[in-house]
């Protein structure tokens, strides 16, 4: 019979601080139950821009942000209890305006798939993960690279395992469950505007609501989400954990920001759980879950 404590978590994320905003507490809850956490960051965030507006003038950040996010993530790593690793590609930046401009050559988005995912398939074949932890098609939100997150992290699930793939990458190994991360999904906005508001307190996430509802000018929608939760994990014990980790970042992530507008102790009450889709099993389990080693561990 196995236990959690022989079990080994990975979670594959585009950007430092994406690790914080995105399944935090649900790993600090599995480092809590003896379980070997690793988080692995595809790109440095070379492109991003300084978003906490107190952090603007701050030399470091200016002079050497690259450098300023690797201690973040460091940072962030120790808050949560859980290891880490680069995966060495450059952040492709988020493109705006109309038309959209091309992407900057070289980066991690526009990389072919078996060369993005090659440092993924040697990690997992190292470090040999029972359960993998993602972003669904659309990357949780359409930046280039989250969509590539996605691509390397389903290839390195199904490849990592055959020894007739990616020869010279170390020994097969076959991770047991694939999961996408639901961290926007709009039920929980939903139930905690609700709950501010029932509260006379003011919620963040009317705007956000309210474009959900909206059309644009040519009658289209926002698309309706591929996939619904399978797996919930109560967590509301390691928030603290994961509130630390974001103040890590402290060049991404306001203090007074949005992940900061509803208190732990209220999304304690309201929504205890970060959610999550089965997206592939190797192993039998009964939806829905409230573990992601359902059917390996017992």
């Amino acid at each position: 019979m196995t236990s959690l404590s022989e079990m080994r978590l990975l979670a594959v994320h585009a950007h430092p601080d994406d690790e914080s905003s995105k399944g935090a507490a649900t790993m600090a809850h599995y480092v809590r139950q003896g379980v070997e956490v690793m988080v692995a960051t595809c790109t440095g965030g070379e492109r991003g821009s300084i978003l906490n507006a107190e952090m603007e003038g701050h030399p470091y950040a200016e002079r050497d942000l690259t450098g300023l996010r690797r201690l973040e993530m460091a940072q962030a790593a120790a808050a949560l209890g859980i290891r880490h690793r680069w995966l060495g590609f450059m952040d492709s930046g988020l493109p705006e305006g109309d038309p959209l401009p091309p992407l900057p050559w070289g980066c991690f988005a526009l990389q072919p798939l078996e060369r993005a995912a090659a440092p993924l398939v040697r990690l997992v074949r190292e470090f040999r993960p029972h359960v993998i932890l993602t972003y669904d098609e659309n990357g949780g939100y359409p930046h280039p690279d989250h969509i590539q997150t996605h691509h390397v992290s389903a290839e390195a699930f199904r490849a990592a395992g055959d020894p007739g793939k990616y020869p010279g990458l170390g020994e097969p190994w076959a991770p047991l469950k694939l999961y996408y991360d639901r961290a926007f999904n709009l039920e929980r906005f939903v139930a905690l505007h609700e709950a501010l508001e029932e509260r006379g307190l003011q919620s963040p996430y009317a705007a956000r609501l309210a474009a959900q509802q909206e059309s644009d000018p040519e009658g289209h929608r926002p698309p309706v989400p591929r996939h619904d939760t399978t797996t919930k994990i109560e967590c509301p014990h390691t928030f603290g954990h994961r509130d630390e980790a974001l103040r890590s970042h402290r060049t991404q992530v306001a203090p007074d920001g949005m992940f900061f507008a509803v208190s732990a102790e209220l999304q304690a009450e309201v929504w205890p759980w970060e959610d999550y889709v089965l997206a592939e099993s190797r192993v039998p389990t009964e939806l829905p879950e409230s573990d992601l080693f359902a059917g390996i561990v017992g």
